[in-house]
């Protein structure tokens, strides 16, 4: 080969596709033509100023809202009319801004409870207890214990979730959606609220997601975080798109720095 021949990379496949979404509250634009995509085994974020419409964007993803106008397909299904649960059923697995465990179960019990609703083990079967329901049961258990060991949280499994702290109960939240075996996992401002070493564990956390094969969009306000994770970011900013690309490219685009003003993206 010589030094003039180019080196074709594969294509990206895509994976979530938004085209030309707009949601409207009565009079309010949250939303006005958005589209992006996602590839497979992608990191990307979607950033913006507080009321940019990330937010709005992920409930219409996930089926919370339908758009007013466009479309959103998931490896080339359309998820427009479909409820959250059949959407998840497809492997879009979201976590929320506030974390949802069960505060008097241990972690161990958390991430349990989370396999127990994936199982789908019928009522007669659970009551004769036949056996393919205690290997099952069994299996959950040891999948249950993986979970809290691949989320760091192996020398807490023990302990009462509610007495962890806030960014340990973000990882529980995490290991609840890989319970439910996510092919793309959607995280909703993962690091809010949490200190510089809990936000540095979070990030080597979601690039283990990811080389695990599970594509990842994120909406999150940490720039620094942002920035080091990403394989690519797009810039919302009064419901619409106004940049899209690589971290170095929207580090220094004059329209991410002017929406940004004095929020350090520069910097970032």
């Amino acid at each position: 080969m010589t030094a003039a021949t180019a080196v074709k990379q594969p294509a990206v496949q895509t994976a979530l596709s938004v085209d030309k979404v707009a949601m409207h509250f009565g009079g309010l634009v949250a939303i006005s033509d958005m589209t992006f995509s996602v590839g497979e085994g992608e990191i990307v974020s979607l950033i913006g100023p507080n009321g940019a419409g990330k937010t709005t964007a992920f409930n219409v993803v996930t089926g919370f809202l339908t758009p007013t106008h466009g479309d959103v397909t998931y490896r080339g299904r359309s998820l427009r009319g479909m409820k959250p649960q059949a959407i998840a059923d497809l492997g879009l697995i979201r976590t929320f801004q506030r974390t949802s465990v069960f505060p008097n179960d241990t972690v161990y019990d958390n991430v349990l409870i989370g396999l127990h609703r994936r199982g789908r083990v019928g009522v007669l079967p659970s009551v004769l207890g036949l056996p393919r329901v205690r290997r099952l049961e069994t299996q959950l258990k040891q999948q249950a214990a993986e979970l809290v060991d691949y989320v760091g949280l192996g020398r807490r499994a023990d302990d009462l979730a509610g007495s962890l702290s806030y960014g340990e109960q973000r990882l529980v939240g995490v290991a609840l959606a890989l319970a439910a075996e996510p092919s793309m996992l959607l995280l909703d401002e993962p690091v809010s609220g949490m200190n510089a070493s809990e936000t540095h564990t979070f990030v080597q956390l979601i690039r283990k997601i990811r080389d695990r094969g599970i594509t990842i969009l994120l909406v999150e306000h940490d720039m620094p975080m942002v920035m080091s994770v990403s394989d690519r970011i797009v810039v919302l900013n009064y419901g619409r798109i106004i940049a899209e690309g690589t971290p170095e490219v929207i580090r220094n685009d004059p329209a991410v720095i002017e929406a940004y003003l004095g929020q350090g993206v520069k910097h970032a």
